[in-house]
């Protein structure tokens, strides 16, 4: 059965918003800076990210895939590294998989901010667990 547009952009909503909250717990595990944390969301203006972060609110598509991107590379993290700790760190090594280049994962996804980066490192984390 299918739901009115009215509750399933409801479920919508939460769904991001959840996804947000489990977002800036991540960027706290993964010791993000704002900077960061706002360049891996898509870079919305300042006062938004605050608001997001105080209290959520409206959240655009492009974020939502982003979100989405962040907590499957929180999962693969989880899946390949037995200790949290050294899931956590990955993300802050310098890294020799080709595209990286030597950077760490976060310095990747963070230079250009487009999310196609972020999604080339969840890619890269899905074929190494085997996904």
């Amino acid at each position: 059965m299918e739901l009115p547009d009215r509750e399933r952009e409801e479920r919508r909503h939460n769904d991001a918003e959840a996804a947000l909250r489990a977002f800036f717990g991540i960027a706290e595990k993964w010791g993000l800076s704002t900077e960061e944390q706002i360049k891996l969301l898509g870079s919305p203006p300042r006062s938004t990210f605050f608001k997001w972060k105080k209290e959520g609110g409206a959240i655009p598509a492009d974020t939502v895939e982003r979100l989405s991107h962040v907590l499957a590379i929180h999962k693969c993290l989880r899946i390949l590294f037995t200790d949290d700790g050294t899931g956590d760190g990955w993300v802050r090594r310098p890294n020799q998989a080709p595209f990286l280049n030597g950077l760490s994962a976060v310095d990747f996804m963070t230079t250009t901010g487009h999310v196609a980066d972020v999604f080339r490192v969840r890619s890269y984390l899905d074929a190494q667990r085997g996904g």
